[in-house]
């Protein structure tokens, strides 16, 4: 009977991560559906330029929630004791849920946004403090380039390292999750890599008219 709660809980992370916060959105208080315009994402960032600062505020802080929320699901079992090995694998189960609902939503016939707000949501929830590092590695990068994409994968492979060298975290399963997710976000920013390699990438501005 355990093993199907547990199934279910990671079935309810994944849910939580399909709401297509960006989506509704527009749907709902600009009558557009996001993914028509600019960058084609739905995600925090092409809210921002589509929709404006509010708008993609917005959607950020949701889309993140969804991350923490999923992760945080498992304090409301009995299924492991907490901070043990178990209990932190099933933690990152519960977060590659989320992203993968994000990624590919159920609710918005799975075309989502790249995971970048709900693995920060994810992270949170697993190492607050590494993240918070990985926050001002991202803020830099951004203030530096102008280009979010950029800036969210190179904050990505960052995260390993602050766990490893700044906080000698050694919990085997949170590295190769950290190191995973550094991949993942290599695969949903193809086409920003490529953008950036022909010097087409857009950089970041929010939209001024609301």
């Amino acid at each position: 009977m355990e093993w199907i709660l547990k199934f279910l809980t990671i079935v309810f992370a994944y849910l939580l991560g399909s709401i297509p916060t960006s989506v509704w959105v527009g749907k709902i208080f600009f009558n557009i559906d996001v993914r028509d315009h600019g960058s084609g994402n739905a995600g925090a960032t092409n809210t921002f330029r589509v929709m404006g600062a509010k708008a993609g505020l917005f959607v950020f802080f949701v889309d993140g929630l969804k991350g923490y929320a999923a992760v945080r699901l498992l304090y409301l079992t009995d299924f492991y004791t907490p901070e043990t090995g178990y209990f932190i694998n099933f933690q990152l189960m519960l977060g590659m849920a989320a992203m993968i609902g994000h990624i590919f939503p159920i609710f918005a016939s799975f075309r989502g946004g790249k995971g970048v707000a709900t693995l920060a949501g994810v992270v949170l929830a697993l190492h607050p403090m590494a993240t918070l590092f990985t926050l001002g590695v991202f803020i830099i990068t951004l203030l530096l380039t102008k280009y979010v994409s950029l800036s969210s994968m190179i904050a990505a492979f960052t995260f390993p390292f602050i766990l490893i060298f700044a906080f000698s975290f050694t919990t085997p399963s949170l590295i190769i999750f950290s190191m995973v997710i550094a991949v993942l976000l290599l695969f949903t920013h193809q086409k920003n890599i490529e953008r950036l390699l022909k010097g087409e990438e857009k950089r970041f501005k929010i939209k001024k008219k609301q």
